[in-house]
């Protein structure tokens, strides 16, 4: 079953810490047809609680609301399959972004209780910034996002965050996971203001697979939210084709 409404769009990162901020990004960019929900996070939902912030978005729109702990999934197999999944679907929820650094054992739990709990569970493996892996001076190993990738795979799940600042990963994981499943989806953050990946370059490099821009500051930080949006989508469609997004 899928999440989204299309095919190809975008989710704005409401990764604001104002309530009437965030009313006014998704009253400006809601009934914009490329627009496929809204991804929440941490600022929000602990200044405010999420019922309240599920509910002011639900004041505009049906879209999906995507949850992002940033990170979920870095607990025990109890912890993050347990009560918290129930919580979030009672407050609206649609999809869970789930970075499973604490093993295998909590990605086969999460999965599962969020099937379980028909949340769609949209996992993530490797970050947009340098610094994250062996490679580039950080702590996870080099492999272990393709690891975390492929198993998400085999559990049965579809949907998959990966860096948009980093497009040889893109093409990797995309390769690599069309092999285990028919149809992978892709979420990707760190496009345009702040991180500065190339929107349209990103959508290549899944094509033709049902792919979701996240974008932060280059939405929500501009003076005209829903000129900025159209604007990103205008630059996906003039370089890739209409037809093809």
């Amino acid at each position: 079953m899928s999440l989204f409404f299309s095919k190809h769009g975008i989710i704005p990162a409401c990764d604001v810490s104002d309530i009437a901020d965030l009313a006014d990004l998704v009253e400006v960019t809601n009934d914009l047809d490329f627009i496929q929900g809204y991804k929440i996070g941490m600022d929000l939902v602990v200044s405010h609680g999420i019922n309240k912030v599920t509910e002011l978005i639900r004041e505009y729109t049906d879209l999906p609301i995507i949850y992002d702990h940033q990170k979920f999934g870095t607990d025990i197999p109890d912890i993050c399959s347990g009560k918290i999944l129930d919580t979030l679907k009672t407050a609206g929820i649609n999809g869970v972004i789930i970075f499973p650094q604490s093993g295998i054992e909590t990605l086969k739990a999460t999965v599962k209780a969020c099937k379980e709990t028909f949340l769609s569970p949209i996992v993530g493996g490797e970050m947009t910034h340098r610094g994250y892996i062996v490679s580039e001076g950080g702590y996870i190993a080099d492999e272990a996002p393709e690891r975390i990738y492929l198993d998400a795979a085999r559990l049965g799940v579809e949907y998959f965050v990966i860096p948009g600042t980093k497009l040889e990963s893109m093409r990797k994981y995309h390769s690599k996971l069309q092999k285990i499943i028919k149809e992978p989806k892709f979420l990707f953050p760190g496009i345009g203001k702040g991180q500065g990946g190339d929107i349209a370059a990103a959508f290549s490099a899944v094509h033709p697979y049902d792919s979701y821009a996240i974008v932060g500051r280059g939405i929500y930080g501009e003076k005209n939210r829903g000129e900025a949006a159209k604007k990103l989508w205008e630059n996906v469609q003039r370089q890739i084709g209409k037809s093809d997004v």
